[in-house]
């Protein structure tokens, strides 16, 4: 195979190939519902704008020293979208969709396919699943948004990307940023304290007093780092729950329909939190209702919400990907889950400075750090790696701001966006909130051993939101 048709995967892209589990497979589902979308629309919009993007065209391929992008030699798009002409209901299209989301998917070929039921209830279906390694969901949100106009006589203008990724490039630019960390301490501690523009220091004890300052930073932020790292490793394990039994490997999904995001404002604006506090705080009533309903003892219940965060902004040149480009740049927080609050207030108001603590922290940069050394490590050594994660969760909840204006795909209007996220580890319940037009929309994904039928969760996530506009 010629060099150009194989790159190095990132560490970020390979860390979801080493985290992979035959029962819980690191792929994400999205579900877009789009009026009037045909087959021929679908399939000569796959081939012109979808395919622009070079990664769609390589697969994973575990070879020395590493994960590998290789060019499917025999790529076909026909092994990458099916149509489901029969009509469905809403229970039938949540059945189909559930179905897809199990369904695996061929490791011989690119890890990505589309599935279109143009006939369903209250517009056509499509289904897109793809495995963690191509792109975040924000990256996939800028997919949508690039090739998706908001006007159905608008063509897309800036779209695509080439597979460019330089593992060599990348590791000396991390270097190079590790390396200025350090140096901004130096030069914060001693720069400029004598005024003379050689960088000179006036008299021995000048000098004396600029070494001292920069020992102590360098400490000081050396310990923090310490420090930090030290909270995420102690961070104590769930308690034991119905939401952490062994996992079957058979999942469930359903969706709520569209919530005003108004509603979710004027309740943030009213209480002071962020909208994200108050979707946290939906799920963590519903999770209470579920310890509840298994008797389980609430008061002393430790459970936390593995909650992605984008730090897309805190990278570096040569580390932050190019605008348009797929890309996996995020860290993770555990938030902890009040699920002992008696009411609605209090679990929003616990919610709230526990994120505002996270925030100020450096643990998403940290796990960040350490998902992408997942790939580094050898294989028998993954799994314990993935445990130091997600043994400290009950649930992934995913939060994504999708587009604030209608899109338009293949000039068919874009009704509603939707994603289930994957769930690492013995983790089996994922919650999914998505914007998109001015609306909100809930999404759950759980595996049959930890919740039967993920409704009943989402049902309860919603009554939570009710009790704050009473």
């Amino acid at each position: 195979m010629n060099q150009e048709d194989s790159h190095l995967l990132l560490p970020a892209d390979s860390a979801w190939l080493a985290l992979e589990r035959p029962e819980n497979p690191m792929t994400i589902t999205v579900m877009l519902r789009v009026e009037a979308l045909t087959e021929s629309r679908l399939r000569e919009f796959l081939a012109v704008y979808w395919l622009a993007w070079e990664r769609f065209r390589y697969l994973p391929v575990r070879r020395a020293p590493g994960w590998w992008w290789e060019q499917d030699p025999v790529f076909d798009l026909k092994h990458h979208w099916q149509v489901s002409p029969q009509p469905f209901d809403a229970a039938e299209l949540q059945d189909w969709v559930s179905a897809r989301l199990n369904q695996p998917l061929a490791t011989y070929r690119p890890l990505w396919k589309f599935w279109l039921a143009p006939n369903a209830e209250g517009g056509a279906a499509l289904i897109l699943r793809m495995h963690h390694c191509y792109a975040d969901g924000l990256s996939l949100l800028d997919v949508f948004e690039r090739i998706c106009p908001p006007s159905p006589c608008q063509q897309p203008a800036i779209y695509g990307s080439p597979e460019t990724a330089d593992l060599k490039r990348w590791t000396v630019a991390a270097g190079t940023w590790l390396k200025n960390l350090i140096g901004d301490e130096v030069k914060a501690a001693s720069g400029d304290r004598s005024g003379n523009t050689d960088g000179s220091t006036e008299g021995a004890s000048g000098s004396l007093e600029g070494a001292g300052r920069v020992v102590e930073r360098v400490a000081h932020s050396g310990l923090k780092l310490v420090n930090e790292v030290s909270q995420f490793l102690i961070e104590p394990e769930d308690s034991p729950s119905s939401l952490k039994r062994p996992l079957l490997g058979r999942r469930h999904c359903c969706w709520s329909t569209p919530v005003e995001l108004a509603r979710f404002q004027s309740i943030a604006q009213a209480t002071g939190v962020t909208i994200n506090d108050v979707l946290l705080s939906c799920v963590a009533a519903a999770v209470r209702q579920q310890l509840v309903a298994d008797a389980t003892e609430v008061d002393e219940a430790v459970l936390h919400a593995a909650v992605p965060v984008d730090i897309r902004a805190q990278l570096p040149a040569g580390i932050k990907p190019e605008a348009g480009a797929l890309a996996n740049c995020f860290g993770t927080v555990f938030v902890p889950l009040p699920v002992d609050g008696e009411s609605s207030l209090e679990r929003l108001y616990r919610i709230k400075h526990e994120t505002r603590r996270l925030k100020k922290s450096w643990q998403p940069g940290i796990a960040w750090g350490l998902a992408a050394s997942a790939s580094l490590v050898p294989e028998p050594w993954c799994q314990p790696v993935a445990d130091l994660f997600y043994r400290k969760a009950s649930a992934v909840v995913s939060n994504v701001p999708g587009s604030r204006e209608q899109r338009y795909l293949a000039g068919c209007r874009i009704t509603e966006q939707m994603f289930w996220v994957p769930q690492a580890g013995d983790i089996g319940l994922g919650v999914s909130i998505v914007s998109y037009a001015g609306n909100v929309q809930f999404g759950v994904v759980a595996d049959e051993a930890v919740l039967a039928s993920p409704s009943r969760f989402l049902a309860d996530c919603l009554a939570e939101l009710e009790t704050f506009v009473r």
